[in-house]
């Protein structure tokens, strides 16, 4: 991996000021963070969204905008999909490969860390008033205290789980998109059939329920009606749909009853009493969602299904979250370590 570029006219930095780095498969948001007022909040002071296939690696993204706000600083917080092996991110969604120690010493940095992406999504939710958020399950507003599930189809399919803990609250991670495939009817059964028959013996859930999975999700539904395909991209596939073209259509409502399926499968494992929609692709087909069968899919769940109806979804558009999120989870960090070294 080439050397990224050092920032050389940054002003010192300032002991309270880090950067927190949400990377995704497609793009990359990076803030300069501080903490805010009283401490417990989180002040973004800088932000700005990368394309991540425009750069040869994370590092020189980060010394971009670390040149671009003229501040030196010691810390990068990074939220990402997957888990860390031997300094290295585990991830299958990414265009190049991140190590942190390599971060570190290329960017100069006294301390890189990181945080799962659903866990940091996980983290910021909790600071969003539902004002912030859109409702989809009309008529459940409402939650009860106890877990939240934070969840959302992007280039891959991430979920954690918030639980309240005492004064507290510990977030776990998942990798639920890499969960096996379940299908909900004689379509989608055909729909992995198809799949499987092309050599994918194992069909992990964010094959279809992911940005990338509108695609498949089209793509199988072409071969089954015996179409050609033609559109390549999910915005093509959400116009086309907008546009009454019937298999783009299809898709895109199948996508949402998938994901209100595998919401019901969460919410029954985790026991969570209220789910939030963290971006994604999502924002750009919420308009089907009431015409589609998410709801309904949500709460199919057999005898579970009184338990699911007072569970509340809602839909967070923020583009900050993992950023925030990122941040917040290290202020928290932060404090619980300064409280064990004076115990």
């Amino acid at each position: 991996m080439s050397a990224a570029p050092r920032p050389s006219t940054a002003a010192p930095a300032d002991a309270g000021t880090f950067i927190a780095a949400d990377v995704g498969g497609t793009h990359t948001r990076v803030g300069l963070v501080r903490p805010g007022q009283g401490g417990d909040t989180v002040a973004v002071l800088a932000h700005r969204k990368y394309v991540c296939a425009d750069y040869p690696s994370l590092a020189p993204i980060l010394a971009e905008f670390i040149a671009g706000n003229g501040i030196g600083v010691e810390r990068v917080v990074i939220a990402c999909a997957g888990v860390v092996l031997d300094d290295r991110v585990v991830n299958s969604n990414l265009p190049w490969p991140i190590s942190l120690s390599e971060l570190r010493r290329e960017l100069g940095l006294r301390e890189v860390l990181f945080i799962n992406d659903f866990q940091a999504n996980a983290n910021a939710a909790q600071c969003m008033a539902p004002d912030d958020s859109t409702l989809l399950t009309p008529g459940v507003r409402d939650a009860a205290p106890g877990p939240v599930l934070v969840i959302g189809p992007g280039t891959g399919l991430g979920a954690a789980i918030r639980i309240p803990n005492g004064r507290g609250t510990v977030v776990l991670p998942t990798e639920a998109g890499h969960t096996a495939f379940a299908p909900g009817n004689a379509r989608e059964v055909e729909m992995l059939r198809l799949v499987q028959q092309r050599g994918h013996d194992y069909v992990k859930t964010e094959h279809f329920v992911s940005g990338p999975g509108l695609v498949n999700l089209y793509d199988s539904l072409c071969t089954l009606s015996a179409v050609e395909p033609t559109l390549r991209a999910p915005a093509a596939i959400t116009e086309a749909a907008r546009r009454g073209e019937a298999i783009a259509r299809e898709a895109v409502l199948t996508f949402c009853a998938l994901l209100g399926s595998v919401i019901g499968d969460l919410v029954v494992i985790s026991g969570a009493k209220s789910v939030f929609i963290a971006g994604g692709i999502l924002p750009q087909l919420k308009d089907f969602v009431p015409d589609s069968r998410f709801h309904a899919r949500m709460l199919d769940k057999g005898v579970m299904r009184p338990v699911l109806e007072s569970v509340p979804v809602r839909l967070i558009e923020n583009e900050r979250l993992g950023v925030i999120g990122a941040a917040s989870w290290y202020l928290e960090h932060s404090r619980d370590a300064a409280a064990r070294s004076v115990t």
